[in-house]
């Protein structure tokens, strides 16, 4: 018997929604069993960087850092349209030039754009759901937020950049800004490869097809941070019929994504995301 495919996400809403039809046994595993780990976006960055986990989420900023030994998938994609992490400071406060400010980790796609656009700013690491209240006591002079905390701030808070204005300057108008997607090792087999992404591809539609459901569900059971309109609200942004499988337009995206990044010096060559993706013509091969 085969052992279990060791699947890490994060234990945010979206990646929740996206992963727990599949735990709740709503989908056809083909045979495969998944184990299951829930770990902060970063620490998920760092072991990725080890070869930790089979299928881990990941941040698309540090995707190139791992291309040799890892796979992207299609889907259980995250982009944000319109909106995405925010720079926040105290109202009324001016920055300097040289502002403290407080990241969710190093690698994540949010601290690779803010690092560009803000080249002098002196970065301190902390754990997200830290950021908001480190801004409110003075220890930093500010903060980017991600996930459910860019819904509900403290009052005494005010956005200084939004994230999605930063991507619209490096990027051009008319891409969707990638934050992040699932990586799987290159050293599984193809065709268990091929079998896992299309379980995952299948966790998301189901979970997209029984959204109230789930939702209800995933309250019930106290697995998400956030509740009712809220969890709905920030479903709607990351966790939507766009996250079920890579589109054109998320792939131009991508590709945007590991041109800045190769050009601000952050790895050596560009990469094409077509050429990290699992290959599809052997699963037609396989079909034939």
């Amino acid at each position: 018997m085969s052992h279990a495919i060791t699947l890490a996400h994060s234990p945010d809403a979206d990646d929740i929604f996206m992963y727990y039809a599949i735990a709740f046994g709503w989908v056809d595993t083909l045979g495969l069993t998944f184990d299951n780990i829930g770990l902060d976006i970063e620490t998920l960055n760092v072991e990725a960087l080890k070869g930790t986990y089979d299928v881990s989420a990941i941040s698309f900023g540090m995707y190139p850092l791992i291309r040799d030994d890892y796979a992207l998938l299609r889907t259980a994609v995250s982009f944000g349209e319109g909106y995405g992490p925010k720079l926040i400071k105290r109202k009324n406060e001016p920055l300097k030039r040289r502002f403290k400010v407080a990241l969710s980790g190093k690698h994540t796609t949010n601290a690779m754009l803010f690092r560009i656009y803000y080249p002098e700013a002196r970065p301190v690491y902390m754990d997200f759901l830290e950021i908001e209240q480190a801004v409110l006591d003075g220890t930093v002079d500010a903060g980017v937020l991600i996930h459910e905390s860019i819904l509900d701030f403290d009052p005494r808070l005010e956005v200084e950049k939004e994230l999605w204005d930063i991507w619209v300057e490096l990027a051009g108008e008319g891409l969707p800004l990638p934050l992040g997607g699932m990586a799987i090792r290159r050293s599984l087999p193809l065709n268990r490869a091929i079998d896992i992404e299309n379980i995952l591809i299948d966790g998301v539609r189901v979970a997209n097809d029984r959204k109230q459901e789930l939702c209800a569900r995933l309250e019930a059971d106290n697995l998400v941070r956030i509740s009712d309109k809220m969890l709905e609200k920030y479903l709607d942004m990351y966790a939507s019929e766009a996250s079920v499988e890579l589109s054109p337009l998320q792939i131009q995206a991508l590709d945007t994504l590991y041109k800045i990044g190769f050009e601000h010096g952050m790895w050596e060559y560009p990469i094409k995301t077509e050429d990290y993706l699992i290959p599809r013509e052997y699963e037609e091969l396989r079909k034939n």
